[in-house]
């Protein structure tokens, strides 16, 4: 009889394993798993607007996972097929690659009783970087782009007020202050170089791939933008290859920092840093681009997803087309125009992007499909290019090839932006 009973409890507790486990099942089944690269400070905003969300009490929670190295792991799940993400935010330069290897599904039929998700309601860049042959593939959450931060003291202090004048510092304006900076002061850092580079193309008139999707990386545009570069370092005016020029505009020594609108949030923590943001330098105020990005709502191709679980992803990304300031603490320039169009965006410095319709215009997103090599060809050989370890001509057909090479090896790129 004991070893009955023994028998009989063991069969219980096991029932109630099961039970608990389904209980387990059908609760993640309720929720929407979403993945985001979002390793930085920016994650911590995401994870309040997701919280913020699900205090809203929605049949489908969310539930962010932060995720290193997503794009590898995104790779491994879909060649797998096993444990893909409901929701993934991706870059912009990733949807053309997504959507040719047929990993993406189109938003249109999730989004399309929220009559509000529409391209009308966003900034139009976001939201035609994830059109692809007509289709709606993400939803946009941001721009995030390169931004030129000024310091308003050295600005004073040398006399030169009037470069933003009219919100664009061209590279004559910067080459006059040859022979004029105190020892130890730049006119500008090389942060971000690579966008810096590549917002000269779009100025110049010049493209990073031709008619055929041929990439084109050794061009005129490219030596004039690399050959202006040059000339800002060798006189003297760019911070010193290999040394932090981020960390020196942050100490108070170089009057512009071309680095990113959510850096915005790290310059504000800098006691007695008295700064402003304008536009990347041109060659004329008559054109000027900063080079941006997006992050995007994106469903990967899943047969596990249900109807139901799509309609609660709807569901969440109309709350956050709503509610999305939080974001705008993170310096992103957020997507709706509901959020930008509001007064209390203005407080925020990256609302100068969005606060005329010439700015709103600046904001580019390269959208060509090889776009990531070509950032990592730039970003690897510029440095060299334009403080001269690396010949003018050399570098350009250098970078040039790597991008071929890459193509033609058929990987992914590795641009995390």
């Amino acid at each position: 009889m004991k070893a009955k009973k023994m028998i009989g409890a063991s069969l219980l507790a096991l029932g109630a394993v099961f039970m608990l486990a389904g209980c387990g099942s059908k609760k993640d089944a309720k929720t929407i798993t979403f993945w985001n690269p979002l390793t930085g400070d920016d994650g911590a905003y995401m994870d309040n607007m997701v919280k913020e969300y699900n205090k809203t009490d929605p049949e489908y929670p969310v539930k962010a996972v932060v995720t290193s190295d997503m794009y590898t792991k995104i790779y491994t799940v879909m060649n797998s097929k096993k444990d893909v993400p409901d929701l993934t935010l991706i870059h912009a330069d990733r949807v053309p690659g997504f959507v040719q290897s047929d990993m993406l599904e189109p938003m249109d039929d999730v989004i399309k009783d929220k009559t509000e998700i529409n391209a009308d309601n966003y900034l139009p860049q976001a939201w035609s970087a994830g059109t692809v042959d007509g289709k709606q593939y993400t939803v946009p959450l941001d721009i995030h782009s390169s931004a030129m931060y000024y310091n308003i003291d050295l600005m004073k202090e040398y006399g030169v007020e009037s470069f933003l004048d009219d919100n664009v510092v061209t590279f004559d304006e910067m080459m006059s202050l040859q022979g004029k900076m105190k020892d130890g002061d730049y006119v500008v850092n090389n942060a971000l170089l690579s966008w810096c580079i590549l917002a000269q193309i779009v100025n110049l008139g010049g493209d990073i791939s031709d008619a055929d999707g041929n990439p084109t990386v050794n061009t005129p545009e490219m030596k004039e933008a690399l050959e202006a570069l040059k000339e800002v370092a060798n006189a003297g005016l760019m911070t010193p290859n290999g040394e932090d020029g981020y960390l020196m505009f942050q100490s108070g020594n170089v009057l512009f920092s071309t680095d990113g609108t959510w850096t915005s949030t790290a310059h504000d923590a800098v006691e007695g840093l008295n700064y402003g943001v304008t536009n990347i330098y041109a060659f004329s105020p008559d054109k000027f681009t900063n080079r941006g990005s997006s992050h995007m709502f994106s469903m990967l191709k899943n047969e596990e997803r249900t109807d139901e679980k799509e309609a609660g992803i709807a569901d969440f990304i109309e709350y956050i087309r709503e509610n999305s300031m939080e974001w705008a603490k993170a310096g992103q320039i957020v997507a709706s125009k509901e959020v930008i169009e509001s007064d209390e965006f203005k407080n925020y410095k990256q609302s100068f992007f969005t606060s005329s319709p010439k700015e709103e215009e600046s904001l580019h997103i390269f959208t060509y499909i090889h776009y990531p090599y070509v950032e990592e060809a730039i970003n690897t050989y510029c440095l060299d290019i334009v403080y001269g370890d690396m010949d003018l001509d050399e570098g350009l057909q250098t970078m040039q090839k790597f991008v071929e090479d890459k193509i033609a090896e058929g990987n992914t790129g590795s641009s995390a932006e």
